[in-house]
């Protein structure tokens, strides 16, 4: 069993909270964040959140059992903050989602960035395409023109198959989430394989904004070594290969 939460700052306040009865209130976000020894990075994902929830949506930490001063940072800008007993992406995004009170189920890296007004254009993209599910084109925080013209490759790659990766910022109705039995529980590709599903029942909204996701994974491995590391084994899953393996590689370098 995962550890109940443990108490934040806030609770859901705001805008929304103030709706009476016999309004129609907007739909509320969830912005759920899994972390692991992400010290160094996710005050710069959360303080931007803030005013957020002012608006009246919520962010819940899921840590996975960070070593580090991870906790600590992150507790006085979130709503909630849950510890998982089980490691690995897929796990603690379905604890958070389990314990989101949002309409709409927002899946943020803790190393990447919201556009300005993604919160609004987020409900009034789902609203008025009447779609379930979509994701964000990203850049890098790193310059250069390697990681630029990674970047378009995976912002065309997405809109042309409809499959999305973590970076991305994918964000799904909380109903379809929960029909689509949230993420598969494997050590990598939870990303594709949600995905891949949810295109099945909608084509995905592919907003114009750009999420800012850290490049360190690819400075620190190189890369065109990171690029031909991560099509490998993305063409390994799409053939059959066991995701632990997989993750064991990843994890290797």
């Amino acid at each position: 069993m995962d550890n109940p939460p443990i108490p934040a700052a806030n609770t859901l306040h705001g805008s929304v909270a103030k709706h009476r009865d016999g309004d129609h209130p907007p739909p509320v976000i969830s912005v759920i964040i899994p972390i692991l020894n992400e010290a160094a990075y996710i005050t710069d994902t959360l303080v931007p959140l803030q005013p957020w929830r002012d608006a009246g949506h919520e962010i819940i930490i899921v840590d996975g059992g960070s070593t580090d001063q991870t906790l600590a940072v992150a507790r006085p800008l979130a709503d909630q903050i849950l510890v998982s007993t089980r490691r690995g992406r897929a796990h603690q995004m379905n604890r958070g989602a389990r314990a989101a009170r949002g309409d709409i189920l927002l899946f943020l890296h803790a190393d990447t960035c919201l556009p300005d007004n993604a919160a609004q254009d987020m409900i009034f993209a789902l609203t008025a395409q009447a779609k379930g599910w979509g994701f964000y084109r990203v850049r890098f925080t790193g310059s250069g023109p390697a990681l630029g013209l990674i970047a378009f490759m995976m912002n065309w790659r997405s809109r042309l198959t409809g499959i999305a990766t973590g970076d991305q910022a994918i964000f799904v109705r909380r109903p379809l989430f929960e029909a689509m039995g949230g993420y598969a529980a494997i050590p990598l590709m939870e990303d594709i394989d949600l995905s891949r599903r949810l295109k099945h029942i909608h084509t995905p909204l592919c907003l114009r904004a750009r999420v800012v996701t850290s490049s360190r994974r690819w400075e620190r491995h190189g890369v065109w070594r990171t690029v031909f590391l991560m099509w490998r084994m993305r063409l390994a899953f799409f053939f059959g290969a066991d995701p632990g393996l997989l993750a064991q590689r990843y994890d290797l370098g």
